[in-house]
């Protein structure tokens, strides 16, 4: 990872936090960005944009800020609920497209232009893109988007590699607004039904991320991170 440039976006908090300290600890140039401003305990040898993936004037900005890089990471996402259809806010269901699917593709979009070719960029779907749920449409579809999207783009923008993370049940703050005792809870409930006995941490992900942009052999594939959730 030494004197690469990569870029995080969702990189603040969560996976994407991981994933930048980690890439930085390897010795990369590490731009994470963010749709708020960095937490206060952010390490400082990170550095730090804001960036509302849902804007294209907002996602083409922070490219023209960052300059030539290597590497695109993207792990934000939209906090949506789980309804079934007679239920479902169509509107909800659109905005939460425009950041998971087209911020995505809005991403990949805007750094063309200054992407290393011989560099990659990594998406991220989710376990329920093929594990079907009752009451998950919105989130199983958008993943299965993700990672089509994902392989077209790796044979169109040959040679550079594009490839996605597929989470299972990891314990950010994508799980809402819980107290730590709820949190912990819930972190438990879902492990125990996993053959690892546990849920996911950011650390975790941040491996497969970290592989994914250094296995110069890998373009398409889309990498289960899941403790066994999908068996």
């Amino acid at each position: 990872m030494k004197d690469t440039t990569i870029v995080v976006i969702g990189g603040l908090s969560g996976i994407g936090r991981a994933v930048a300290e980690q890439a930085a600890a390897a010795g990369a140039r590490v731009i994470a960005a963010g749709r708020r401003a960095a937490p206060i305990d952010f390490p400082a040898s990170i550095i730090t944009e804001q960036v509302d993936i849902a804007d294209d004037a907002s996602v083409a900005s922070l490219f023209e800020r960052v300059g030539a890089f290597d590497h695109l990471v993207v792990t934000a996402g939209p906090v949506i609920g789980s309804a079934k259809l007679a239920n479902l806010d169509i509107a909800d269901a659109m905005a939460a497209f425009n950041v998971k699917v087209f911020g995505q593709m809005r991403a990949a979009q805007h750094a063309l232009p200054t992407i290393n070719r011989t560099g990659s960029i990594t998406l991220t779907s989710g376990l329920l893109a093929r594990k079907a749920a009752p009451g998950a449409l919105v989130k199983a579809t958008m993943n299965a988007a993700t990672e089509i999207m994902a392989k077209t783009l790796a044979k169109e923008l040959a040679p550079l590699r594009v490839n996605v993370i597929s989470p299972g049940m990891v314990e950010t703050g994508m799980w809402g607004d819980l107290n730590e005792a709820d949190r912990k809870a819930m972190a438990a409930r879902a492990g125990a039904s996993l053959p690892v006995g546990r849920v996911g941490q950011g650390s975790d992900l941040a491996q497969a991320y970290l592989m994914l942009m250094q296995n110069g052999f890998m373009t398409g594939s889309v990498v289960d991170v899941d403790g066994g959730g999908l068996l």
